[in-house]
């Protein structure tokens, strides 16, 4: 007979974890001897083992106790359903893991590997740190908003890097966002570039209509208003020139006096 230490070194479990096998009903829990122990014998430690083979493979101890006195079809249904469950949760975990991974992945979280692809080449051609990471998180609300769509766009954005007037914008930005002075000239020179892409893309057909782009516009300029309270002064600049935003890309039918 084996004292409750014994039985748990026997079947490689905790004295705790014997008696908690107790209180939840899965092993009986014998009487005390005459020196007020309480002894096991020979089925407490197959009980026992078996118990533990089934918590370790995953089974929640809720459905041990059924399972140990199903027969053997009910015992195999049972496997069955636990592994099926085991599945799900291996999936689960997995996507968690990727999701985890990404925090640590800087650009790639919340956008696709076209995005990062292209916050890349910003930095490449000179857009400052604190630019790269505007951009993105304007990505994130357009990933957000169409996020098919925005995977179809990133080789015409790649390609308009190609264009010196982008370049030369991003650049102008990016000292307008490290600088803290006002910057007033910067921001007149980035108003004229952005008034002369806005022109192109409308000659083009280059505009979503306003059903379209919902109000992803309005929190695209929250977004960069939050980021540098100066995107106002650039909005006021670019309504001098014609046009109601960046985003929107509106013509007014007449620029403000």
């Amino acid at each position: 007979m084996l004292t409750i230490g014994q039985l748990a070194a026997y079947a490689g479990v905790t004295v705790r974890a014997v008696r908690h096998y107790h209180q939840v009903g899965l092993l009986p829990e014998p009487e005390r001897d005459a020196s007020g122990y309480r002894r096991y014998g020979a089925s407490a430690v197959v009980s026992l083992i078996k118990i533990r083979t089934l918590a370790n493979a995953g089974v929640p101890l809720s459905q041990i106790g059924r399972m140990l006195e199903a027969d053997a079809a009910a015992f195999t249904e049972a496997v069955q359903r636990i592994d099926s469950h085991l599945l799900d949760e291996i999936e689960r975990l997995e996507t968690s893991r990727k999701q985890i991974a990404q925090l640590t992945a800087g650009d790639s979280l919340a956008l696709p590997p076209q995005v990062v692809s292209y916050l890349d080449r910003l930095r490449d051609i000179g857009a400052s740190k604190r630019m790269v990471e505007a951009e993105r998180d304007g990505w994130i609300l357009v990933a957000a908003r169409w996020p098919d769509g925005v995977v179809e766009w990133m080789p015409s954005k790649l390609a308009q890097l190609d264009d010196p007037q982008v370049v030369r914008l991003y650049r102008v930005l990016s000292e307008i966002f490290d600088s803290d002075a006002g910057g007033d000239a910067l921001l007149e020179e980035a108003a004229d570039i952005m008034a002369a892409l806005a022109e192109q893309a409308h000659r083009s057909g280059d505009v979503l209509d306003d059903e379209a782009q919902g109000d992803l516009p309005d929190l695209l300029d929250a977004l960069a208003v939050e980021t540098d309270p100066r995107a106002e002064r650039l909005r006021d600049l670019m309504r001098e020139r014609g046009w109601s935003d960046w985003t929107r890309m509106e013509r007014l039918a007449e620029p403000p006096a």
